[in-house]
């Protein structure tokens, strides 16, 4: 099935390619530009003479493809400015270039002074696979763009959370990774993409080399197959560009932080059908918590060549090496967490978290005649991680007193992508159609290994804790008490578990316009995943033992209804399922079927007072009916069931909330945004042996919200060139520990308190030169974030950087 099904794709790719060469139309396209010499997005293009427009890009460049030959009046508009014409005569397969430089009427921005940007409803996302303003979309949508994530000195991804409302941190296991959900469902490696392809979130990405950050929130199945519930996020890299430019900056901050990086691009001929950029950076720092430290290298090479005047190849290569140590925080006595200072640090000196990340994308785009685009990629990844540190901290008794042991483990993995996508826009009548149909097929193979974790006392003569974990013992309340070892012993390898899966799927989605008012947005999409036969090699004992592979299949089917009763109003509703695949067997040894997910939303997106405001509400409940858990009895119906491998589809879990969002756009020099969200995430259907109906999933606050203020001096002022920012960022109460059940009733769940971040930034741009100032957490305040009970990681107190750059 998988290669007949890439064999269609393939032959579709070459008809439609070579029925495109006998077309003959030009293109004007150009690169709008303030006085100054700096990009205008959202500046409208349009042709007198026919009705054909366009808006320009973040980077002020637009186009206007498939013209006949002709004249034409190009019209040039935006508000606050003076609209600019300018006739050109258009030959067959000719590309005229046509810039325009804003000149700015005092008499309009005497009325409305508006900062060159588009609103929070007209950024479109490129991980939806096709073109459909953001208006006409029946799901909710963030897109947290680069000039977001220079003013807040963006680090790390958590730091864009900060912005979108309904997605947040679940925890920081371990210190190097962290764990995002949305709508008490978390984002996984399935969930988290970068350019489109799959990206492994073991270790955290890199955000120097990022130009936009998306969200999807609620059901992407039929665009992505099998991921969570709660949505999506899409890193998209800075892309290469045909003039000569970049930036070299560097950021300092508290606890010994230092970071420069190289930002490079241009064309590499005159004729600028080759392009170029570079993104590299180095990271070194220290941490508020003691002996904790990291070290990362980055680099984010990529190429674009226009092949002709329909086609593009763009290549990238992203390389991320990360070191850093392993903490798994203060501690937990009893699911209470246990009153150690902040920056107490609980693991061995030499431990590390060694991560190396390494992927190619290959995209290639080609324009088809009368609005039809076909865009292939081809994407590998390797990802291999080694832990070695002290264990997480389980089993600290009262007094302190630890028996502290160790933990070993190494992943390695190799991810390859390919996908097809063919996209167009045709009319039935006066019914116009967007669609999308498209095939993908992905395969993992991943190595697990797995080490010998006993015998670390020095000399092995004490028979009683010869086969334990133990390699030593310490007291989490005063750490002179005991002596600490350093020495690293040598863990040999136990066995080698290579675990192989392949995934394919089909889909078709059209956005149906009824009319100006009505806009419908159906499709469906069959998936098949096979978890191959995994092999199990035992290096102690010479053997290999296998674990049986087992298929699932599914189909995902989307219906969204739009209703626009004026054009800056939008009233939707929408259903969507998505599916998760289920680990073990039932109870009479059949592998267990997907539990299918279905979620609901409703909303309304509204742009007020001319666009200058936008204002979005949605509601959403998401059910998984069929939740997976391990089974009460055998076959019999009476042996009371012992295995967590065998498992049955019973239960309930019931996600359901509110989400609602405020943006400006940039007015007088201020912009503002904030966002709420409510989310009750519950068991609602249990048998009480694995779980309680009503009770909460863990790691889920009830309450987010976000608020920004950003305000940067006119040209006029004498302030010219300053900007200041203020962020709040509120996380509701939240819990952890573990469930307690019929089961296991000695379990209990550890409350975490709520908390409030306020964080400051200022600027200053002169020339080319500019100096970003920002304070985190400026109350210094205190909570966690918890996996379980055993890592309880302190947020980070109030910290300092400063970033200096210089565009080139």
């Amino acid at each position: 099935m998988k290669n007949l099904l890439f064999r269609y794709v393939m032959v579709l790719f070459c008809s439609m390619v070579a029925l495109d060469a006998i077309a003959q139309e030009g293109m004007i396209k150009g690169r709008i530009l303030t006085s100054d010499g700096k990009p205008v997005s959202a500046v409208s293009i349009r042709l007198k003479e026919i009705r054909r427009g366009t808006i320009s890009t973040e980077d002020g460049n637009y186009q206007l493809p498939k013209l006949p030959a002709g004249r034409y009046t190009i019209i040039v508009s935006f508000v606050g400015v003076k609209t600019q014409e300018q006739v050109v005569e258009l030959s067959a397969d000719q590309s005229i270039v046509t810039d325009f430089s804003l000149e700015e009427n005092n008499d309009q921005l005497a009325e409305v002074i508006v900062t060159y940007g588009r609103g929070m409803n007209e950024k479109p996302v490129s991980a939806g696979k096709v073109s459909i303003k953001p208006m006409d979309l029946p799901q909710s949508v963030a897109v947290i763009g680069r000039d977001m994530l220079e003013r807040q000195q963006v680090l790390q991804l958590s730091d864009v959370l900060q912005h979108v409302t309904g997605v947040y941190l679940m925890g920081t296991t371990g210190g190097y990774q962290e764990e995002i959900a949305g709508r008490g469902f978390s984002f996984g490696s399935n969930n988290t993409f970068k350019n489109g392809s799959r990206y492994n979130n073991g270790a955290m990405p890199e955000m120097s080399g990022v130009e936009k950050v998306e969200f999807l929130k609620g059901g992407n199945a039929i665009l992505f197959g099998n991921v969570a519930a709660g949505g999506i996020l899409n890193i998209v890299t800075k892309k290469p560009k045909f003039e000569n430019g970049g930036e070299i900056s560097f950021r300092t901050g508290s606890y010994d932080f230092y970071k420069p990086s190289i930002d490079l691009y241009g064309a590499f001929d005159k004729n600028k059908t080759a392009a170029y950029r570079i993104n590299t950076t180095f990271q070194k720092n220290g941490s508020y918590r003691d002996d904790v430290k990291a070290e990362r290298f980055y680099i984010n090479p990529s190429f674009l060549v226009n092949i002709g005047r329909k086609t593009q190849f763009l290549l990238e290569g992203d390389f991320l090496k990360d070191n850093r140590t392993p903490d798994f925080g203060t501690g937990a006595i009893n699911y209470t967490i246990a009153n150690v200072p902040r920056s107490r640090y609980l693991g061995v000196s030499w431990g590390y978290n060694k991560a190396e990340q390494k992927t190619a994308t290959a995209t290639l785009t080609h324009e088809l005649k009368k609005n039809w685009q076909l865009r292939g990629q081809a994407s590998y990844q390797a990802y291999k991680v080694e832990l070695f540190g002290a264990a997480r901290p389980i089993g600290i008794r009262e007094d302190g007193t630890w028996a502290r042991g160790l933990q070993k483990s190494r992943t390695e993995e190799d991810y390859y992508l390919a996908q097809l996508d063919l996209t167009g826009k045709f009319k039935t009548g006066k019914i116009s159609h967007t669609v999308l149909f498209g095939a993908d097929m992905d395969q993992y193979k991943t190595r697990s290994f797995a080490f010998v974790n006993n015998r670390y006392n020095a000399n092995g003569s004490d028979a009683s804790i010869r086969n334990l974990n133990v390699y030593d013992t310490i007291n989490i309340f005063d750490p002179a008490s005991f002596d600490r070892r350093n020495d690293i012993p040598f863990l040999a390898t136990d066995r080698i578990t290579t675990s192989p899966i392949v995934r394919s799927g089909i889909y078709l989605q059209d956005l149906i316009c009824v009319s100006e008012k009505i806009k419908l947005l159906a499709g469906i999409r069959y998936s098949y995943q096979h978890n191959q036969r995994a092999t199990v090699d035992s290096i102690a004992k010479a053997s290999t033992g296998y674990v049986s592979g087992y298929s699932n299949d599914a189909f995902s089917p989307r219906l969204g209804i739009v209703y626009q009763p004026i054009k800056q109003v939008s009233v939707f509703a929408s259903y969507t399922n998505s599916f998760n695949v289920n680990t073990g067997v039932d109870v009479n040894n059949e592998n267990l079927a997907p539990s299918i997910v279905d979620q609901f939303e409703v909303g309304a997106k509204t742009d007020l007072f001319k666009g200058l405001v936008s204002v979005n509400i949605t509601l959403y409940q998401i059910v998984n009916g069929n939740f997976a858990q391990t089974a009460l009895f055998l076959a019999d119906g009476t042996t009371p069931n012992t295995n967590n491998n065998i498992r049955e589809l019973a239960g309930e879990v019931t996600s359901k909330g509110v989400e609602l969002d405020i943006a400006t756009k940039p007015v007088h020099g201020f912009s503002f945004m904030a966002g709420y969200s409510y989310n009750e995430t519950k068991y609602t259907g249990g048998n009480g042996r694995n779980f309680i109906t009503g009770d909460r999933l863990r790691y889920n606050p009830a309450h987010t919200a976000n608020a920004g203020l950003f305000y940067s001096f006119s040209e006029g002022s004498a302030l010219r060139g300053f900007n200041a920012g203020m962020n709040v960022y509120y996380v509701g109460s939240r819990l952890a520990g573990r469930n307690p059940s019929g089961l296991n009733p000695n379990y209990k769940l550890m409350a975490l308190p709520d908390y409030t971040l306020f964080d400051l930034s200022a600027g200053y741009i002169v020339h080319n030169f500019s100096l970003r100032l920002k304070m985190t957490n400026l109350l210094n305040k205190l909570s966690y974030n918890v996996h379980d009970d055993n890592s309880v990681n302190p947020i980070a107190p109030r910290q300092f950087t400063a970033t200096i750059a210089y565009k080139l």
